[in-house]
């Protein structure tokens, strides 16, 4: 489980539910039609929006915003330069053993068609498509994810003009006024909170884990075709250290045994 991501939430909502209850009553704040307006409605639009198919895989985009996937991109340049080792030493057919040991099905499709000896040009190709596609699934994730939070501040709005309209239509009994208005205020209120307290940051999450698997990707088809190419470990290393920021690159002492391996 991502630990962030649970505490944010857990902790928005705590904060707003602590000045609710500081500020005043609590059952003040609970209004059933409200609810159905913002939620129902944020819900029939996203719906209406996005195919049932596509509908049916909220569980699993909202779970990979909580669950928590490590990328390492330095183990994995580290494993490339392995990789680069052994294929200098002992010829690039030596890789096709090593492929069980492989998670990372984009890199065992790379090193295996670098084996085969398929030409570079279309190797790249297929890699990059597989990048780019991989890109589209996580923006339409994303966008699952996006229509209910844009949704659910409109359908706020959408229930305070509901209730103002109702409120004024019974101007006759001035008792009625201000819990009317309280009433109507709420629906707003909810679309804000679930627009930014929960839906927003979730998407922002998952445009932050699209970045962190891209950079991954990214470094495994250069990787690849680096190895393919034949290039020194030394400079397959410093090909990949470029896609990490000044701080995360190898130290001296990497570079030493980098030498020795070579």
């Amino acid at each position: 489980m991502d630990l962030a991501t649970l505490v944010g939430l857990v902790l928005g909502v705590a904060l707003i539910l602590m000045a609710i209850a500081l500020g005043g009553s609590f059952p003040a704040y609970v209004d059933i039609p409200s609810i159905l307006i913002v939620v129902g409605g944020a819900g029939a639009a996203t719906l209406t929006a996005f195919p049932l198919a596509r509908m049916l895989k909220m569980p699993s985009v909202l779970t990979k915003a909580v669950k928590e996937t490590k990328y390492d991109p330095e183990k994995l340049i580290t494993q490339m330069v392995q990789y680069a080792e052994v294929a200098r030493r002992d010829g690039i057919l030596a890789l096709e053993g090593m492929t069980s040991e492989m998670k990372d099905d984009l890199l065992i499709t790379g090193i295996k068609m670098a084996v085969d000896g398929t030409d570079p040009a279309l190797i790249e190709q297929i890699l990059d498509a597989d990048l780019e596609n991989m890109q589209i699934r996580h923006e339409i994730g994303k966008g699952l994810v996006d229509a209910p939070a844009r949704y659910a501040p409109a359908f706020g709005m959408i229930g305070t003009l509901i209730g103002l309209v109702a409120m004024l239509a019974n101007m006759d009994d001035p008792s009625k006024i201000g819990a009317g208005m309280a009433a109507a205020l709420l629906t707003t209120l909810y679309g804000a909170v679930i627009a930014n307290v929960v839906l927003m940051p979730i998407a922002d999450k998952l445009a932050v884990r699209n970045e962190e698997e891209i950079l991954f990707k990214t470094i495994i088809i250069k990787g690849v075709m680096a190895i393919q190419a034949g290039d020194n470990p030394r400079v397959v290393q410093q090909k990949l250290l470029t896609y990490l920021p000044p701080k995360g690159r190898s130290t001296g002492e990497d570079e030493r045994e980098m030498r020795r391996a070579a």
